[in-house]
């Protein structure tokens, strides 16, 4: 389910909490993100996040470990890029993507992938570089 573009506020603040539970040294409370960096945070889990790894919410995340196990070429990039699409629009309605490339590394046995997307109502593009591996 998303939420339509005419009604989210752009003068909304978006927040969220440091993964790594970083202490703030003079409030002694765990950091907080806000706005474009936790909007980016909120992306790359999403992405790295795998089907049924969220206890009641089984249906979240995306099946990109399944396709790190094949044989590295350019139709499996083709299914990287259609995943990550599928899976950034279906759960995260504060983004729209306006461009993604995966690039197949053979030699590093993985994926480069190049994701630009928009904030709604933002006007600058985010740009996130990742490499994807498999990890056994």
């Amino acid at each position: 389910m998303s939420i339509p573009l005419k009604y989210i506020d752009s003068t909304r603040s978006f927040k969220d909490l440091d993964l790594n539970f970083n202490i703030h040294p003079i409030k002694k409370d765990i950091n907080k993100h806000l706005n474009e960096y936790a909007i980016t945070n909120s992306v790359k889990n999403l992405i790295l996040t795998n089907h049924y790894e969220r206890v009641f919410q089984p249906e979240i995340g995306s099946n990109i470990r399944r396709l790190l196990f094949e044989n590295v070429d350019t139709i499996v990039a083709a299914q990287i890029e259609r995943e990550i699409t599928e899976t950034i629009t279906n759960f995260e309605p504060r983004v729209q993507i306006s461009k993604i490339t995966a690039i197949s590394a053979p030699d590093e046995n993985g994926y480069g992938v190049k994701l630009e997307f928009y904030i709604v109502n933002s006007p600058n593009p985010i740009t996130i570089n990742f490499f994807l591996e498999r990890i056994r």
